[in-house]
């Protein structure tokens, strides 16, 4: 609130005749501004009280940490994981940051918080993962990940899987939720362990690790239009873009498909299927005769007849069982997946490989449970630091971690 001007005087009155001057309105006038966080030090002060008849000595006991005999607190244990995790800062930028500020913190400390982090939140992640497999239709992907192999050890690639739940598709309020998983590697007995008592619908792509899943008829594959798409898409990338190609034929029928289904996103089961028969279903023998007249007039080793060849299984799955009550494709599990693999390469990024605790943090952290957690925030539009302290508080007084 700014003061009302003086006078030429110094007094209350006008500055152009003297007369008393009364307040006729307001202009308020608003600027964005920032003020830095602080780290503050919380001293618990105990008092030992000793009985004056029996000489026994009573204290009230020492507040939960999150981190066994450290010093860190929920606040600052949130800042660091949300810091590497949400905002992709890698640990040794953050003891920079931190250094600014006056605090001094080794890249090993933060090194162990992180670890020790993983443990306390893992029941966390693991009810993540009972939600999202208490659906019964979720989307699967997977993308590769850099792993640091810990001293005398070389990077190696290491795989990050994610089942998505997401019922807004089909219009349910049921809220969303991401659950990911780490494997060393790309295989079929991966998500067969992952999904081992689960039954339902998947959308997922064409990978052959997949094949095993559907074989008892326990999962149904429902496929994904945006793989099969993007394979017609790189070959028109290939040739510049260039209109009337075959691959731009293609591409230009499905997008019709794609346009129909965005109106209907959010939809009843019922809605969406009734309209998927009367205006998706001509579409679809539309751009299956061209299919198969475009694989009669390219060579059987042609990247177009490879294209259409991953497509044509899919043309039936649109208005099959398994996608009445899904989206067209799987991009939500596909963006929740590249999103963690990027925040986890550049949370690592410059990181020496010859570094033993490294080795240390990437065992701590193969469940994917901070990829679950924050992908969670993003999706319900949490503010992730406030809520991962506050989880972070809760589950060390639930499991009594004490340090004096």
């Amino acid at each position: 609130m700014h003061a009302a001007p003086s006078g030429h005087d110094g007094g209350c009155g006008c500055q152009a005749c003297g007369r008393a001057l009364r307040e006729i309105g307001q202009d308020v006038s608003e600027v964005l501004n920032y003020e830095p966080s602080s780290f503050y030090v919380a001293r618990h002060v105990r008092p030992r009280l000793a009985c004056s008849g029996c000489k026994t000595i009573t204290q009230t006991a020492a507040p939960s940490r999150p981190v066994q005999r450290g010093m860190a607190g929920p606040g600052l244990l949130a800042h660091v994981l949300v810091g590497k995790y949400a905002d992709s800062l890698p640990l040794y930028r953050q003891c920079q940051i931190y250094a600014r500020e006056g605090v001094m913190l080794e890249r090993s400390i933060l090194t162990d918080w992180v670890g020790q982090a993983a443990r306390l939140l893992t029941p966390l992640a693991q009810a993540i993962g009972r939600r999202v497999l208490r659906a019964d239709k979720i989307h699967g992907d997977d993308t590769p990940i850099r792993v640091l192999g810990g001293k005398g050890s070389k990077a190696r690639t290491g795989r990050l899987w994610v089942y998505v739940r997401d019922d807004r598709p089909a219009g349910l309020q049921a809220p969303p939720a991401v659950w990911f998983q780490y494997s060393p590697g790309r295989h079929g007995e991966h998500p067969a362990r992952h999904l081992l008592d689960w039954q339902g619908i998947l959308q997922a792509d064409a990978f052959a690790g997949y094949n095993q899943l559907y074989e008892d008829g326990r999962i149904i594959e429902a496929a994904c239009w945006s793989h099969a798409r993007r394979k017609l898409w790189d070959i028109h990338e290939r040739q510049h873009k260039l209109p009337g190609t075959l691959a731009h034929q293609g591409l230009e029928r499905i997008a019709k498909i794609f346009k129909i289904e965005a109106e209907i996103r959010g939809k009843s089961v019922l809605r969406r299927e009734r309209v998927r028969q009367v205006r998706t279903q001509p579409i679809l023998k539309e751009l299956q005769a061209w299919m198969g007249q475009t694989l009669q007039d390219v060579s059987a080793k042609s990247p177009l007849a490879q294209a259409i060849g991953y497509a044509v299984p899919v043309l039936a799955d649109l208005t099959g069982a398994a996608l009445k009550a899904l989206g067209l494709n799987n991009d939500l599990s596909a963006s929740a997946d590249y999103t963690a693999s990027q925040a986890w390469a550049r949370a690592i990024h410059g990181a020496n490989p010859r570094w033993d605790g490294m080795r240390y943090v990437s065992r701590q952290l193969n469940k994917g449970f901070a990829h679950a957690i924050f992908e969670r925030c993003g999706l319900h539009k949490l503010r992730a630091e406030k809520l991962k302290a506050r989880q972070v508080d809760e589950l060390c007084n639930r499991f009594n971690v004490t340090a004096v």
